[in-house]
């Protein structure tokens, strides 16, 4: 019983020690996590970050015993349940969560587990003798004889997602060797500085975070000019809008400033601010209808010549 003791008092000094060090950390799912697993993943994290797995009720009891130094760590409590474990970590969280995650073995189908997604039977020649046709077929699985084989003559799903893997099925699927299912450390929660988050957070990128920023920005801005209420985001706005108002006022009064001088003269002689381009371009149609012109002055002149001109 006293190492026992010993062992629950040096691991309560173990978490308070990662609690304290650690500003981030992953509540990790473990099922069906093997040792040499953990390893792996234990290796590809070193001097990144620490994983601390213990019993949930020693946790549960050890954060309860912290809270009145630590009170944001309440936070944990409700995800210690279950298989689960902590990554402690000070580095890039989106990193630490792909070492995490990418950490995953195949593993054959088991009667009694659940299917983490569909699994499907592709048709293929399964090299089998014929005598375990009645086989395939009591499980509804198509099949034909090809070359003294049994062939699957289409692809079929043979467990629905959720659903509990039968006999049946784990015989058929490991009987063709298909490891249907993949195991790793599922990050469940991520506490970072006081907030508890799910991991999809982590996916959202800078570029998305400045939309909906700006997006937010844009909205507020809006009901303020609608309410007449000012804002920071609609003070640029009431004051670009009051100013047209002076502008139109200005105008229609034809009372002009030195600021606005130019406007007013462009309002009364738009001709003068006209762009030179189409005077430009319509020179070129002159000259193309000149040679026109002076030929047909040329036949006028012939006619004049050759006929009643003669008599002048």
């Amino acid at each position: 019983m006293g190492g026992v003791r010993e062992k629950k008092v040096e691991y309560f000094a173990k978490l308070r020690e990662l609690l304290e060090e650690y500003k981030s950390i992953f509540i990790v799912g473990v099922d069906n996590v093997s040792s040499q697993q953990m390893h792996e993943v234990r290796k590809a994290l070193r001097g990144k970050a620490v994983i601390l797995m213990g019993k949930n009720t020693m946790v549960r009891r050890a954060i309860r015993g912290f809270l009145s130094e630590l009170p944001d760590y309440e936070k944990l409590l409700p995800y210690v349940k279950g298989n689960v474990g902590f990554v402690f970590t000070n580095s890039d969280l989106k990193d630490i969560r792909d070492v995490i995650i990418d950490n995953k073995v195949a593993a054959p189908a088991r009667a009694g587990a659940f299917a983490p997604a569909d699994v499907w039977v592709p048709a293929i020649n399964t090299g089998l003798e014929p005598g375990k046709t009645s086989f395939f077929q009591a499980l509804g699985v198509p099949t034909k004889i090809a070359r003294g084989t049994i062939e699957i003559v289409s692809d079929v799903k043979v467990v629905e997602a959720g659903a509990k893997v039968g006999p049946s099925e784990a015989s058929l699927l490991n009987l063709l060797n298909i490891s249907p299912f993949t195991y790793g450390l599922a990050v469940i929660q991520v506490y970072d500085n006081g907030q508890v988050f799910p991991s999809s957070v982590l996916d959202i990128t800078d570029d998305e975070l400045v939309g909906h920023f700006v997006s937010a920005v844009n909205t507020i801005a809006s009901i303020s000019l609608a309410i007449g209420y000012p804002t920071l985001p609609s003070v640029g706005h009431s004051v670009v809008n009051s100013y047209k108002d002076l502008l139109a006022v200005a105008i229609a009064t034809k009372y002009v400033y030195p600021e606005i001088e130019e406007l007013a003269d462009r309002i009364e002689n738009p001709d003068k601010y006209a762009s030179a381009a189409p005077a430009a371009a319509s020179a070129p149609a002159a000259s193309e209808d000149a040679p026109a012109a002076a030929a047909e002055e040329e036949e006028e002149a012939s006619d004049d010549d050759m006929g009643f001109g003669l008599f002048d």
